[in-house]
């Protein structure tokens, strides 16, 4: 444990600082767009709109963070789900996976603060709430598919693009546009998580704990399943490619690039 957190402490940080950056940009943008008293959201009194250009900028600093110098020194997965799919898939160390967690909760939970001390009434008003995530008119049970269905789509598609030389250098793009479109799209259903420490950052601070179970459940059940499948049929096609070659494993467990 100690020689881990010696050895990549600075990847800790990281994790903590861009979910923290992430979280920051959510409730500032959602400030201008939300906030009754903002010129912004007088000026533009289309909902869907506004909705729109939530997701957008969402889409962008996802890219961002991720295709940042800063984000690229720790991955970066933001997300405690992707971090255990990727232990389970053995590409992160036991001690790594559980600081990257730790962090990401902590990292989280900081934007959340910091927002709230520098933005101050606004942040707390009905209409932003800490953009807490709770299930919408739809109920509880929309709002776990539509998480699930996300995540599994999110991991698929970054797995995809990780295993393929041709696609690798264009998975910030796959993340940002998926991220941009889940806000834009998706937000009516649950509020748009698939992040367990990105609900729980909101919730913590609002004091909100509704269907919580929602966001912790379908994310790691996607995200964990999703990839488990995924390696699993690749490695089924690998072997009946190579038949009992002896390097038909190591084609079949080549090394996953995460975000």
């Amino acid at each position: 444990m100690l020689e881990a957190l010696r050895r990549n402490w600075v990847k800790y940080l990281v994790e903590a600082g861009a979910l923290g950056c992430f979280m920051i940009s959510a409730i500032m943008i959602v400030v201008l767009m939300e906030y009754p008293g903002s010129p912004v959201h007088a000026a533009l009194p289309n909902g869907t709109i506004r909705l729109y250009i939530i997701g957008a900028e969402l889409g962008v600093t996802a890219y961002l963070l991720v295709a940042s110098p800063w984000g690229k020194r720790s991955g970066p997965h933001m997300n405690p789900a992707f971090t255990l799919s990727f232990l389970l898939l053995g590409e992160i160390g036991f001690w790594d996976a559980m600081f990257y967690m730790i962090f990401q909760f902590i990292g989280g939970f900081a934007g959340v603060q910091l927002s709230y001390a520098v933005i101050g009434a606004p942040v707390r008003h009905p209409s932003v709430g800490f953009v807490v995530t709770v299930p919408g008119q739809y109920g509880v049970l929309a709002a776990f598919l539509a998480e699930l269905g996300m995540s599994v789509l999110l991991m698929t598609s970054v797995l995809a693009f990780g295993q393929s030389k041709r696609l690798q250098s264009w998975t910030p793009h796959l993340v940002g546009l998926l991220i941009g479109l889940y806000c834009a799209f998706e937000a009516p259903f649950s509020g748009m998580s698939i992040n367990p420490a990105r609900t729980f950052a909101s919730a913590l601070s609002a004091h909100q704990w509704t269907s919580l179970w929602v966001y912790f459940v379908a994310p790691i059940l996607g995200m964990v399943g999703s990839s488990q499948i995924f390696y699993y049929v690749r490695k089924s096609r690998a072997g009946r490619a190579d038949g009992d070659s002896a390097d038909s494993e190591d084609q079949a467990s080549a090394r996953v690039t995460s975000l």
